[in-house]
């Protein structure tokens, strides 16, 4: 029997989505690019540059001619760079250094793209827990502290002080009176740091649950007589109306048992103390991000690390985007009896303990 010819709209499909797959595999080799960009300090260095040559971009970066050349060569075909191939110079236009250098602070883009490499260096383990279910264990991302790092202090710290912490009523000026604050997934300590620098009349306690976070937190504060950190697990924390502000900056979704972590925090608030949540902007329904501008790039790092790091340790593997509705409600079964919700690039959640 025949085959019977495809339809012109059939036709146009196909070619329409081989178009979309082509952009998908140019855009992720260009990640890459950015990323090494990016970590290279190429795209600074471009854009404190005229027009210049491969030979002067690679002298002024310190790095080698051969591999800023070809480096070049795919940021130049992918449009982000431009070239005059009569004088060989290339140049970063400033609408695109906007989205790519250190100066554009939480505009930078490049940043962000680090995490295509450091999420593909275990596509090997995630594989085999496709097969076999479990998870993959945080210590096999390499770099992802550091990254994660890099992306808090751009996210979270311009912000701190000027939104962030006047979200909480009156935190500001119980802060310079003098209050205990806990940061539970403190990371490299750079929150408790400024805080404990900006109050010293409060007390700042930080607790990670990697050992190279807390180093590199305790390195970071050790000037600071108001500010400590300690390696801690947040499922077992144990702590009685210690604090009166507990802050969690993307952190709870990760955990084995976020609502186990959520009661403990309430646990560990005094009566009318306040707990300040960052979580990723999104819903719990999938159709209600279908129009989110990086809801790809968010979903992937659920499935490729905040779901099997949490399936791992044995846990609900709730994932990157478990969303809001399923926030509020977590928080209320953990005794919050309300939470207001205000969006400064990611959303926050305020809650507080009844006095």
């Amino acid at each position: 029997m025949a085959e019977t010819a495809p339809t012109p709209t059939t036709d146009q499909a196909r070619r329409d989505f081989a178009g979309t797959m082509l952009g998908i595999l140019n855009g992720s080799a260009l990640g890459l690019m950015v990323s090494i960009g990016h970590r290279t300090g190429l795209f600074d260095v471009l854009a404190g540059l005229p027009p210049s040559t491969s030979d002067e971009i690679a002298v002024a970066a310190s790095l080698n001619e051969r591999y800023v050349r070809e480096w070049l060569a795919a940021l130049v075909v992918g449009r982000i760079v431009e070239f005059d191939p009569s004088a060989r110079r290339y140049s970063l236009p400033p609408a695109h250094a906007a989205s790519l250098t250190r100066v554009s602070g939480p505009a930078n883009l490049a940043t962000m793209l680090q995490y295509v490499a450091v999420l593909g260096s275990v596509e090997d383990d995630l594989v085999r827990a496709f097969r076999d279910g479990g998870g993959v264990p945080y210590g096999r991302y390499r770099r992802f502290h550091e990254v994660l790092t890099e992306d808090t202090n751009q996210r979270v710290v311009p912000f701190l002080f000027r939104r962030v912490l006047p979200l909480v009523p009156d935190l500001v000026d119980r802060l310079a009176r003098g209050i205990d604050v806990l940061d539970l997934g403190c990371g490299s300590g750079r929150v408790v740091a400024l805080m404990a620098t900006e109050f010293p009349n409060s007390r700042f306690t930080g607790f990670d649950c990697s050992t190279e976070a807390i180093e590199s937190a305790q390195a970071q504060a050790s000037k600071l007589s108001n500010a400590r950190f300690e390696v801690r697990d947040a499922s077992s924390l144990g702590i009685t109306e210690a604090f009166d502000l507990v802050m969690t900056f993307d952190a709870i979704h990760d955990q084995r048992d976020p609502l186990l972590v959520l009661r403990q925090l309430y646990e560990a608030l005094r009566p009318g103390g306040w707990h300040l949540m960052e979580e990723i902007p999104g819903s719990s329904s999938l159709e209600k991000n279908l129009d989110g501008p990086i809801s790809p790039l968010l979903y992937t790092m659920s499935c490729m690390h905040c779901m099997p790091v949490s399936l791992a340790d044995g846990g609900a593997g709730l994932g990157t985007m478990w969303g809001q509705e399923m926030a509020l409600e977590y928080l209320q079964e953990a005794g919050f009896p309300s939470t207001t919700v205000t969006r400064v690039v990611n959303n926050y959640f305020v809650s507080q303990r009844p006095a």
